[in-house]
C-alpha cells in the first residue's frame, strides 16, 4: 500500500473541511476524486502533501507515519504534485523550470538530473520548448509544464490538482494521453478532477467527497449511476 488515510480530519475553527476521510490506495492504482466546489479535495492533497497539517487521524505514506512530517520531506520521500493553477518560474526557461525542480525536489546537484529532465521533456510533449521562457507559454503547455514539474521530482505518487481544467477538448485529449502513458509504467495517481470524461478515461476507482466526508468509492460506473452522486453533480455535465 503506497497510501493511508486512517479518519483524517481537518478544521477551521468550527469549519471542518475534511471530516474523518479513510482510504487506501495500492501501489501502481489510478484514485480519482470528485465532488463539488468546497468539499474539501485540495484541503485533502494539501494533507497529503504536507501542506498543511490535520487536526485529527493518521497519514502513512509507503508505511511511515507522515502526518506531522515537513512537505519538503515528503517531496523527497516520492510525493509530486501539480496545481490547479499553473506556477511556473516565469523568469526561467521551461528546461531551468525542470532542472530546478529536479535538484531541489530530489536534494541532488543539476548535472545529476541533466538526463533525466530531458526524458520527461520529451515525455511531456515540451522537448521543443525547452529553451522557452516560461512566462511565454500558452495554457496547454503551462499545463504540461507544471505536470513535467511534478515529475521531475521523481514521484511514487503523483497527485494532480484540475490539470485538465480549462483546456479545448483536442487540447485535453493530449495532456490526457500523456497521463496515461506516465500511470501505465507505473505511477500511482490521485487526481482531482471536474472534467468527468478525461478522468474517468484513466482511473480504476473514484473517491466522491461532500462536505469533507467520502460519500462513495469504487469503479467509475458504479459511482456515477449513484443517485446520491448525481444529485450532488446535478447541473453539471456528467
Amino acid at each position: 500500500m503506497i497510501l493511508r488515510l486512517d479518519d483524517v480530519s481537518k478544521s477551521f475553527g468550527a469549519l471542518k473541511v475534511t471530516d474523518g476521510v479513510s482510504v487506501e490506495v495500492p501501489r501502481g492504482e489510478a484514485l480519482g476524486v470528485i465532488g463539488p466546489n468546497g468539499a474539501g479535495k485540495s484541503t485533502l492533497f494539501n494533507l497529503i502533501t504536507g501542506n498543511m497539517l490535520a487536526n485529527g487521524g493518521r497519514i502513512e505514506f509507503l508505511g511511515r507515519d507522515v502526518t506531522r512530517v515537513a512537505a519538503m520531506e515528503r517531496v523527497r520521500m516520492g510525493v509530486g504534485r501539480s496545481f490547479q493553477i499553473p506556477q511556473p518560474f516565469e523568469g526561467l526557461t521551461v528546461f531551468e523550470n525542470l532542472l530546478t525542480a529536479a535538484a531541489f525536489g530530489r536534494g541532488v546537484g543539476e548535472a545529476d538530473v541533466v538526463e533525466d529532465c530531458a526524458r520527461i521533456l520529451e515525455e511531456t510533449e515540451l522537448l521543443g520548448k525547452a529553451n522557452v521562457v516560461a512566462g511565454t507559454l500558452g495554457l496547454l503547455d503551462r499545463k504540461r509544464l507544471e505536470l513535467a514539474r511534478a515529475m521531475a521530482t521523481d514521484p511514487k505518487l503523483l497527485l494532480l490538482d484540475e490539470i485538465a481544467g480549462g483546456l479545448t477538448d483536442g487540447e485535453c485529449k493530449a495532456l490526457v494521453a500523456t497521463i496515461r502513458r506516465i500511470h501505465a509504467r507505473g505511477t500511482t495517481i490521485i487526481w482531482i478532477e471536474h472534467v468527468l470524461h478525461a478522468l474517468t478515461s484513466v482511473v480504476e476507482r473514484l473517491m466522491v467527497l461532500n462536505f469533507g466526508k467520502v460519500i462513495g468509492l469504487g469503479a467509475p460506473d458504479a459511482i456515477m449511476a449513484s443517485r446520491e452522486v448525481r444529485e450532488i453533480y446535478l447541473g453539471l455535465e456528467v
